[in-house]
């Protein structure tokens, strides 16, 4: 994988791609994960945990507010911004998310109860990095469907619990055959 200046400077919502283009990506990720599976049509509920750093400074930094519109399927380049809070609070307002509705319409809306569903801890930390989320999916009866662990590890880039440990880290999806673990 070959990392270009412009992977370095990340256009975003907020004031740490950290904070917002990766729990974006992450966020989109588990959306289209729901999707590759073909579990969306049967999800009637998400939920998103965000540790760390992520929880505790989230609201000032937009990380839920980049979950949210991550969720609705919008990417950091892409992401109408001047369209953004406007999303952020219809999604408010109705506590409704429409699950890919970037990229499908509001063909997949369901219930979404901001202050129930989208959870910051503010003390508790994932154990690989100091950013991190967990993402949940339910069918009707409450009975998981998916549940994913992201790291946002600086840049905007995205590691999942299953690179984690790893020999080889994967970013997005890309891997990274000899990854920095330590100055040597």
């Amino acid at each position: 994988m070959a990392i270009s200046v412009f992977d370095l400077f990340s256009i975003s919502i907020g004031p740490s791609s950290s904070h917002t283009v990766g729990p974006m990506r992450a966020a989109g990720m588990f959306a289209a994960r729901l999707k590759k599976d073909g579990l969306l049509a049967q999800t009637t509920a998400v939920r998103a945990e965000l540790f760390g750093s992520l929880g505790a400074t989230g609201h000032g930094h937009g990380t839920p507010k980049a979950v949210l519109l991550g969720l609705e399927g919008n990417e950091p380049h892409t992401v109408d911004v001047s369209q953004a809070d406007l999303d952020v609070e219809r999604i408010r307002s109705t506590g409704r998310i429409r699950v890919l509705g970037a990229e499908i319409g509001p063909a997949h809306e369901i219930d979404f109860d901001v202050s129930t569903q989208l959870v910051l801890h503010r003390r508790r930390s994932l154990p690989y990095h100091a950013n991190g989320m967990i993402l949940f999916a339910y069918d009707a009866d409450g009975v998981p469907l998916l549940e994913k662990t992201y790291y946002s590890v600086g840049g905007g880039f995205v590691v999942d619990e299953d690179a984690v440990g790893e020999d080889r880290i994967k970013l997005d999806d890309t891997v990274l055959k000899y990854p920095f673990r330590t100055g040597d």
